[in-house]
């Protein structure tokens, strides 16, 4: 009789499949196999026990079968066959017959060596289990099941220490990203980003005047990198990791490396989906009878209830006299309720011999908005790479080059704070004939932004050469060459008819275009020499290079004002005016020479030194140059003797860094004497107007960062368990020293004696949980605790920035005034008079402070496979404040709708309520409601748990050797838990359309 074994990592119903499927497999093949001697046995694990459904093959012959529940088999082979025993998670094994009719073979599990898992840190590569530095990654195989667009979306969530937040939820829209907290009083948090080696541009060249709220300037350049070509994407944190990158580094760098293609036949891969978008929250808003009731009261309140009666005045209310009082839109599901679609195609083909590999891929993309009309963003791109090695590998070459072209076409604005702020009873959009309805001039219709445009291409191309040579068996010789080439041209039209017309605007008096035409490009040239040696227990690993790179910059946006008709508004020399609003052209170059020292002794004990020297055009004479630099240590303790081969540590390392890199991101041309056109003529011609001066003595911003961490792995290495203590210290910050006005100018660009802080413990948890031929279950978790303060600020309190910074608090604090409720008998707001004068002024009483920053972020993901299905589920969770609707809507009688918790107002004396009496804006509110949307009332708790991404992937059984299909639904942002009262906890504003809920139906085919 058969005994059924009951143990870790083995599902019953996975046993009845396999049972299933085994009974199907060998009764089919050994049906089509000539009568063999049969060879029985039992498969195990290394513990001893027996494993059900392993796949047992006789090597070059179509003979095969899976082994029993009790991990017994048997097969028909020839004496001298060899059978392979193979098992997603294990290794796989040959065993020659030999002429045995039985046999008990033991299979190891195979969970991935994290000395096999090799990351990029930048200038070398390095093993997971020897990296010294702080290096967080995230593979294709997360990023693709993924319906973004940014590449920067699909890290959120992902990493510890890497706070990413959407700026907005329309298409080519930015995002804010902080490696470790914000580290300068600047505010300037970018990482510096490398594309397959080259530095990549990640500030946009948009102008705030041309694309205005639609996305501000917040125009991302990382846009034009197609998420399904990444193959990973590491993100550089501590002194060890960064210092390499000297004064670039600063606020971490991030690694974008692109897919290759690999040995193999030609291999063509196709994938398409489509992807529907909706808001995903709206505000309980009041409906037509509560708006009504409350802006009633508050003429009444006014003083002015006699006044209604009046029809002469009926023009000063139009919503209560005009306009139709039982007619009610839900303006959120009419300006901002559409649904947005993403169309999305992709074609590939790679493959290569052994000495030489290519890949070409090509894709198009389309997406519309949830706004009305036809706003739509388009963007394709290309993208080649060739690998190419010599017969004896001495000599390597690899091309890389990406573009891509991008249009952007959006309405005139964002149609959100619309949606939550229009008259529930305002009219309808249009009138009977399909015109824009201005229902007798009494209102300002939204759908008239349609008449605007907003229209931004862009051309963005990356190229890449690495070159390399083996001058000696441990010494190569390699240089990487690079070349980007960023373009964005945008407009805005505003025409005459997007106007109210008893404004009496004329195209020739008002009509307007706004043109942005702005280019980066920059060229790096990198040579390095690498030296590698193995002596016996030492092993030694030298790196020395040098970066040479030049970037230039040029921005003109100018303004043509009074066409002859909007028909002619896009010709700029049909402007009766022309204004040049903007015209940059720079130059940056930036030299640095930079090495590592890396030291391993015993596979266990490891030194790494690096050291940069950098020298940048952005300062002057004397201060150019910047010394950078960081060691970090590692003891593999996991090595030492005390732990033995069947220990449940598999796997322990100390390390630690400490190191100092820099930042030199100010702009160009800061320590000189700077002018720029006024926009104003003297006697007919322009004249310049000065807007900086000339002060060298600035230098470099730096930051000194201190790591400590511990990392474990269990039970070969099924769980990973890594924890980070850091510290970043930030001094000599670069910020504009306010100036008096009897000077002329603003400020003074110069180094403050400010020391900023960012200090944290990250999580780092993997685990996998069940691991067999049908069924695999794994985990991931990351935690952050991150804190921030000033630690010192010289001259603080008399400098402008006390009423921003206080020393010992985070830079993320928001001062506000206290409110104290509403007083029952006056029913007005109260605020805390915290100097006692007896009156609320802007300076002095606003003491109280909030802290917008997050008190710990993460994420928590697991993927489970069942057979051909695979389901992914990612959770991101943050604990936050932020501002809620009180920020912009705080007091119920204005001429605009707004929560229904406006209800809970005052009415008459002795009400306990959260809410003033209603105005109607005619009659002064002495600041009240001004001060309650400044107050801490307008912040509340903002933490949520986001289902951030779900993927459900079915792998369609071949029908043809060769042919891989794969079908498969995405969800994005598709649930939220969430306390926070307002429109999104990531976009409180109300200003911005928030990010959308998607999802997404795909189909990929590879052949």
């Amino acid at each position: 009789m058969k005994k059924l074994y009951c143990y870790p990592g083995r599902l019953p119903m996975a046993l009845l499949f396999n049972l299933l499927l085994s009974f199907f497999v060998s009764g089919q093949l050994l049906a089509l196999s000539p009568p063999q001697n049969v060879v029985s046995g039992l498969v195990t694990d290394t513990h001893g026990l027996p494993m059900a459904g392993v796949d047992i093959v006789v090597e070059s012959k179509n003979i095969g079968t899976i082994t029993d529940m009790d991990g017994s088999f048997s097969i028909q082979a020839g004496p001298t066959d060899v059978l392979l025993f193979s098992m997603v998670g294990f290794k796989t094994l040959s065993v020659p017959v030999s002429g045995r009719g039985e046999m008990i073979v033991q299979i190891e599990e195979d969970v991935t060596a994290l000395g096999e898992v090799v990351v990029n840190a930048g200038y070398y590569k390095v093993s997971e289990k020897e990296r010294t530095g702080s290096i967080a990654t995230i593979k294709a195989s997360v990023i693709d099941k993924q319906p973004v667009a940014n590449p920067l979306a699909a890290m959120q969530g992902h990493m510890s220490g890497v706070n990413i937040v959407q700026s907005t939820g329309v298409p080519g829209g930015g995002f804010t990203v902080e490696v470790r907290g914000r580290n300068f009083l600047s505010g300037v948090s970018d990482p510096l980003f490398i594309v397959d080696g080259v530095p990549f541009g990640s500030q946009s060249l948009g102008a705030l005047r041309v694309s205005n709220e639609i996305l501000g300037a917040n125009v991302s350049p990382l846009n034009a990198i197609n998420p399904s070509d990444i193959e990973s994407i590491e993100v550089l944190k501590d002194a060890d990791a960064t210092a390499i990158y000297g004064s670039r580094g600063a606020n971490g760098v991030v690694l974008i490396t692109t897919k290759k293609g690999k040995e193999g036949k030609t291999k063509f891969d196709a994938h398409v989906s489509t992807a529907l978008g909706k808001v995903s929250h709206f505000l309980e808003l009041m409906n037509t009878q509560q708006y009504l009731e409350v802006r009633r009261e508050g003429v009444i309140n006014d003083g002015y209830g006699s006044f209604l009666d009046n029809p002469a005045l009926d023009y000063i209310w139009p919503d209560i006299k005009s306009w139709d009082n039982s007619r009610y839109t839900d303006w959120q599901d009419e300006l901002i309720g559409g649904t947005a679609y993403r169309n999305n195609a992709q074609l590939s083909i790679s493959g290569g011999s052994q000495n030489t590999h290519f890949l070409i891929s090509g894709a198009y993309q389309k997406e519309t908005t949830v706004f009305p009309g036809d706003s739509n963003y388009k963007r394709g791109t290309l993208r080649s790479q060739l690998d190419h090695s010599s017969e004896n590998g001495k000599f390597k070459v690899n091309l890389s080059m990406g573009y891509s072209n991008e249009k952007n076409k959006m309405p005139g604005s964002d149609f959100t704070s619309k949606a939550y702020s229009l008259e529930p009873n305002a009219p309808a959009l249009y009138d009977d004939d399909g015109n824009i309805n201005w229902e007798n001039n009494t209102w300002d219709n939204p759908i008239a932004s349609l008449e605007e445009n907003y229209v931004a291409r862009s051309n963005t191309m990356i190229a890449n050469a690495v070159v390399s040579y083996s001058i000696l068996k441990d010494l190569v010789f390699r240089s990487s060459m690079g070349f980007t080439d960023y373009r964005l041209d945008s407009y805005r039209t505003m025409p005459s008819s997007a106007r109210n017309p008893s404004l009496g605007y004329t195209s020739q008096s008002y009509s307007n275009l706004i043109t942005n035409g702005s280019q980066r490009q920059s060229w790096i040239v990198e040579p390095q020499i690498q030296w590698k040696k193995g002596l016996g227990a030492f092993s030694l690993d030298m790196l020395m290079g040098a970066t040479f790179q030049w970037e230039t910059s040029d921005q003109e946006v100018i303004r043509g004002l009074g066409f002859p008709s909007n028909e002619l508004i896009q010709n700029l020399a049909a402007a009766r005016t022309l204004e040049i609003i903007t015209d940059l052209d720079s130059e940056y170059r930036y030299n640095a020479v930079f090495g590592r020292i890396n030291l391993k002794v015993l596979d266990r004990y490891i030194l790494n030194l690096t050291g940069r020297r950098d020298g940048s055009s952005r300062f002057g004479p004397g201060k150019q140059f910047g010394n950078f630099g960081a060691l970090g240590v590692a003891w593999i303790f996991s090595e030492e003797n005390i732990f033995g081969e069947h220990s449940i540590l598999s796997y322990g390392k100390l390390r630690a860094s400490y190191g100092t890199t820099g930042s030199d991101n100010i702009g160009d041309y800061q320590y000189l004497d700077t002018y720029s056109v006024s926009g104003n003529d003297y006697d007919g011609v322009t004249a310049l107007e000065p807007t900086g001066i000339f002060n060298p003595q600035f230098g470099w911003e730096e930051n000194k960062k201190l790591e400590t961490a511990l990392e474990l792995g269990f039970f070969n290495d099924r769980l990973l368990l890594n924890t980070a203590w850091y510290r970043n210290r930030s001094s000599n910050q670069l910020v504009g020293i306010p100036l008096a006005a009897t000077t002329g100018f603003t400020e003074l660009t110069g180094n403050f004696d400010a020391l900023v802080e960012n200090s944290g413990l990250e999580v780092d948890l993997r685990t996998i949980n069940i691991q067999s031929s049908t069924v695999s279950w794994s985990t991931t978790f990351n935690l952050t605790i991150p804190k921030n303060r000033l630690v010192a600020f010289d001259g603080l309190e008399s400098s402008t920035f006390v009423n921003q910074y206080i020393v010992g608090e985070p830079l993320t604090i928001v001062k506000l005034y206290h409110a104290m409720g509403v007083d029952s008998e006056t029913g007005l707001y109260q605020f805390e008079d915290y100097n006692g004068d007896g009156a609320i002024s802007s300076t002095e009483d606003r003491q109280w402070i909030e802290d917008l920053a997050p008190k710990f972020y993460g994420g928590l993901g697991n993927t489970l496979r069942l057979g051909n299905f695979t389901l992914d589920a990612f959770f991101q969770f943050k604990k936050q404040r932020a501002f809620n609707t009180t920020r912009f809507r705080a007091t119920p009688g204005f001429k605009e709708n707004g929560p229904v918790a406006l209800l809970d107002r005052w009415q008459n004396p002795g009400d306990m309520v959260s809410v003033q009496r209603a105005f109607s804006g005619l009659a002064p509110t002495g600041g009240l409601d001004g001060f309650q949307k400044e107050s801490n009332a307008a912040v509340s708790d903002a933490s949520f748990i986001r289902l951030r991404n779900i993927y459900l992937n079915y792998n369609v059984p071949s029908l043809k050797d060769g042919l891989d299909v794969n079908v498969y639904v995405q969800g994005q942002n598709l649930w939220t838990i969430t306390g926070y009262n307002g429109p999104d906890p990531e976009q409180p504003s109300g200003l911005r359309l928030p990010p959308l809920r998607q999802i997404s139906l795909g189909l990929q085919v590879s052949f």
